[in-house]
């Protein structure tokens, strides 16, 4: 079997723990599991803690030209722009995504408005997915919004672009946590989950592919999805009685 080349592709991961650098993140611990994998795959990795950045609230690409002082999403942008993989990481709380994770999707929002060189809305022929930690119920609930979004705005999801970790519910050690009320663990919690290993690298591998696939074929052909020509008044079959 031919090994793929994913050398010439590029992932992003925003972790969107509602915990400031340095303090330790458990979704941060999952990542590193699928970045890792990236990396023996010698593609270019970059992650990035949204919390720790001062990006303000809102649907246009640059709040400070509504009212904000301060606003980092333009410079976030252009590295999530730059990379052909998006990985948007959570914790659970209250059985959904972050409030943090929620600020990205609004601030990714704001910009699909904008084209790429083909005419088409700016993510399209970029691949998403989702990592997701917690210590009650919520990966796959949580997994079917973010994901959604996610497509909605432009981005094409391979087969299961999902992975998680969950403890029992309750009060627990959350991924990675190497002891529990002053205890030491046997193991670091999570790191022996057939299921949770197993789905990171399957997932990991599918956004590979997918974009790799992509990328090979310069995304996707503008034919029938070209907002520069639909807006010309080319409507292909819209307005063609022969498709009615």
């Amino acid at each position: 079997m031919d090994k793929p080349d994913f050398s010439n592709l590029r992932c992003i991961y925003i972790n969107c723990t509602l915990k400031k650098s340095p303090e330790k993140s458990h979704t941060a611990t999952l990542i590193e599991v699928s970045k890792r994998i990236m990396l023996k795959e010698k593609v270019q990795v970059d992650e990035i803690r949204f919390v720790d950045h001062q990006v303000a609230y809102g649907i246009f690409p640059d709040m400070k030209e509504h009212g904000w002082k301060n606003d980092e999403w333009p410079e976030i942008f252009k590295k999530v722009i730059n990379a052909d993989i998006l990985v948007l990481a959570t914790p659970i709380w209250l059985g959904e995504k972050s409030s943090i994770a929620k600020k990205l999707i609004e601030r990714l929002y704001a910009m699909s408005g904008q084209k790429n060189n083909k005419g088409q809305y700016v993510y399209y022929g970029k691949v998403g997915g989702t990592i997701i930690t917690g210590n009650e119920d919520g990966i796959k609930h949580c997994a079917m919004g973010i994901l959604y979004s996610l497509q909605h705005i432009g981005y094409s999801i391979p087969p299961q672009a999902d992975c998680g970790w969950i403890g029992e519910v309750g009060p627990g050690p959350s991924y990675g946590d190497k002891e529990w009320k002053g205890e030491k663990l046997e193991k670091p919690a999570g790191f022996d989950s057939e299921f949770t290993n197993k789905n990171t690298t399957f997932m990991t591998y599918n956004l590979l592919h997918l974009a790799s696939i992509l990328k090979k074929q310069n995304g996707y052909h503008n034919y029938g999805n070209s907002v520069d020509k639909w807006e010309e008044g080319e409507r292909w079959n819209y307005d063609n009685p022969e498709y009615r």
